[in-house]
């Protein structure tokens, strides 16, 4: 059988049957029966999925809405019998279509972003086994590392990225009327154009300004809009932080050397090798108690390696490797001899 190729207007259907799904999803009155309707419609389409998972984007960019704002959805349109698509449309312009078909929507009769509540423009990228440069809507150059994605979207009155995980570099494109914002764990840095690097792993952010100035939040659920970095420091937290951490870098600062495929460990202890490392693995290695973290480790590596760099501390280190519970490698120390009598 000959594959069917979709018309604007199914294409368009499939995009706002996503855009009510998602409005129902998340109205606290939203029945068992309805979710079970709305799996349904997910898994009867490969299309519908894709839909919707840029659609699910969309809300979570946009999920400062007021809850006033939204009125209960009307219930979804039946989808079109199910065909098989023919890929046409990028992540950008899906992204657009989810965003204009939500603006489309009611919400309280006016438009979301003249509001400020929703992007006039949405793009999604990722990086998995190679670096990638990237251009951004508003002609900001980004450099992803290895393991990296980020969403970014155009509101009226910012320009908002959300490091999702990884770590990006920032060549960000002027425009002091519109700040340029990284959302990152519970924190963001805030700008109107510079150099600066991001680096994220679960909960542990740092940030690192090469040119112009930032401001730095830990935590924007507090008050005031962070403390400013000045070319050559670094700010760090992680989620809960009252307050970044902040110190000046140093002319050997080895913490874009990602942006040249290497990892620089500059003879640091274990405890604080292990989340630089372990950025790179699909599985989290731990150390075995304090006193294991507290052996010190150095070197350059490939970061496309690193699981190779595991593999070999035992030849370097006084340790060895062990399994726990959920099968992750755990570094143990090895016990030292008594002292000869």
């Amino acid at each position: 059988m000959s594959e069917q190729i979709l018309s604007e207007a199914e294409y368009d259907a499939i995009t706002q049957a996503a855009a009510q799904w998602c409005m129902r999803l998340h109205e606290p009155d939203c029945s068992d029966a309805e979710r079970l309707a709305f799996q349904q419609w997910h898994d009867a389409d490969p299309l519908h999925a894709f839909e919707y998972e840029a659609m699910r984007e969309i809300w979570e960019v946009a999920d400062h809405l007021p809850h006033s704002a939204l009125t209960t959805a009307p219930a979804p349109a039946p989808a079109p019998a199910p065909v098989k698509p023919v890929p046409r449309r990028g992540w950008q312009q899906y992204g657009m279509a989810a965003a204009i078909a939500l603006c489309a929507l009611p919400l309280a009769a006016y438009s979301g972003w003249e509001l400020g509540w929703l992007p006039s423009s949405y793009q999604r990228f990722e990086a998995s086994d190679s670096l990638r440069k990237v251009t951004l809507a508003d002609g900001t150059e980004v450099e992803l590392n290895l393991g990296s994605a980020l969403s970014y979207s155009d509101y009226k009155d910012q320009r908002r990225v959300n490091l999702k995980k990884g770590e990006a570099f920032f060549k960000v494109s002027h425009d002091a009327s519109h700040p340029f914002v990284v959302k990152a764990a519970d924190g963001q840095v805030k700008v109107t154009g510079t150099q600066f690097n991001v680096w994220m792993y679960e909960d542990q952010v740092r940030v690192t300004l090469l040119q112009g100035s930032v401001l730095v939040s830990s935590n924007t659920a507090l008050p005031g809009e962070g403390f400013r970095l000045e070319p050559g420091m670094q700010a760090s937290y992680k989620g809960g932080d009252f307050q970044p951490q902040i110190s000046q870098t140093y002319s050997q600062d080895s913490s874009l050397a990602w942006r040249n495929g290497k990892l620089v460990l500059n003879n640091l202890a274990l405890s604080d090798a292990l989340p630089l490392i372990n950025r790179y693995l699909d599985s989290p290695v731990q150390v075995a108690d304090s006193s294991t973290g507290k052996i010190r480790v150095g070197g350059i590596y490939n970061t496309r390696e690193i699981k190779s760099l595991l593999t070999s501390l035992p030849k370097v280190l006084p340790v060895y490797l062990t399994r726990n519970r959920d099968g992750n490698p755990v570094i143990n120390s090895l016990p030292q001899s008594p002292p000869e009598s």
